[in-house]
């Protein structure tokens, strides 16, 4: 089974096959929760782009609005190599958050 996705701000197209109606639902829910983020929940720009970060080895991804520098941060799944956005800690801005120094 072969689909094809728009993103909602039709920025991307997503193609995805999958061997059945489960598996093509499932391949599409993880496209839509990584690539359908319309916009920075900070400041509602939708100039956001998609970072990865390696640091010792590790790769950090995220998404990154260039209007205000916040980011939305991707969790990797420990099996299926998958990601999810990190969405707990800033529940009230959709996850999406900047840094910002500690004042003492």
């Amino acid at each position: 089974m072969k689909l094809s996705y728009t993103t909602k701000n039709t920025r991307l197209l997503i193609q995805l096959e999958g061997n059945d109606v489960k598996e093509s639902f499932k391949q599409l829910a993880e496209a839509q929760e990584i690539f359908d983020e319309p916009c920075c929940a900070l400041c509602k720009s939708q100039d956001i782009k998609y970072v990865v970060r390696t640091i010792e080895n590790n790769d950090f991804y995220e998404l990154k609005c260039c209007s205000c520098n916040a980011k939305l941060s991707f969790g990797q799944h420990k099996n299926g190599g998958t990601l999810f956005p990190k969405r707990k800690d800033h529940f009230e801005t959709k996850g999406w958050h900047r840094w910002t120094p500690d004042k003492k």
